[in-house]
């Protein structure tokens, strides 16, 4: 298996130069036992030396050797959560109002339709999506590159947040939106992105580049 192909099937070279690391795909964080079993015994089976949660709510198998990666992911039979390249790499969601008595909005039930939505989608950079179900925001939702957030009235979208080495804040772009009206806000604003930003750009630097104004314009949506 040539490295291209080791990156197509989410593998990343290690420290060490010759171990790998991959991440079986769960979306929204959400866990079967299953495939917790299936995990479990792959890493006994193969002598995984690490298994890390890692910051978009997934588990990160850490020390695989290069000839056992395919042999994995077919024990496995889940896709891979992308950690690298310019792609969609996930959606982070909090237990919302199905789990959390906290929570006014489903932020599970919206973040697997988003991530069924995007997952496999090409952007100029990765992207991150944050959802929220209440204004508490346990899923980070201002430092993702779509953040929404769940109130009573509706949901509030934010766009360009980051958390990396120059972190920002996203900018709140409209508030109450239903379900349908967020979706139809977000693909807008993608198709936007994917059009205009440059290659690496992430969306925090492509809104400080062209300004929240001309975003704002070009979604259609006031001042």
């Amino acid at each position: 298996m040539e490295s291209s192909d080791l990156i197509t099937k989410g593998a990343i070279l290690q420290r060490d130069k010759e171990s790998y690391a991959i991440i079986p795909r769960t979306p929204a964080g959400i866990l079967t036992p299953e495939l917790l079993k299936k995990i479990a015994c792959a890493a006994e089976e193969f002598k995984i030396p690490v298994l890390k949660i890692v910051s978009g709510q997934r588990i990160a198998m850490v020390g695989v050797k290069k000839e056992d990666i395919e042999e994995i992911w077919r024990f496995l039979g889940t896709d891979s959560g992308q950690a690298i390249g310019l792609c969609f790499h996930y959606v982070q969601a909090c237990p919302g109002n199905s789990l959390c008595k906290y929570g006014v909005q489903d932020s599970i039930g919206l973040a697997l339709e988003l991530e069924k939505k995007y997952y496999g989608t090409e952007f100029p950079a990765k992207m991150k999506i944050g959802v929220s179900g209440c204004t508490i925001c346990c899923s980070e939702s201002y430092l993702r590159d779509i953040g929404i957030v769940g109130k009573k009235s509706g949901w509030t979208l934010s766009l360009g947040g980051n958390s990396g080495s120059n972190p920002r804040i996203g900018n709140v772009i409209v508030q109450k939106l239903t379900e349908e009206e967020l979706f139809t806000i977000i693909d807008k604003f993608l198709t936007y992105y994917i059009k205009y930003a440059k290659k690496k750009e992430r969306t925090s630097k492509f809104i400080k580049r062209i300004g929240i104004d001309e975003v704002r314009k070009n979604l259609g949506l006031p001042f």
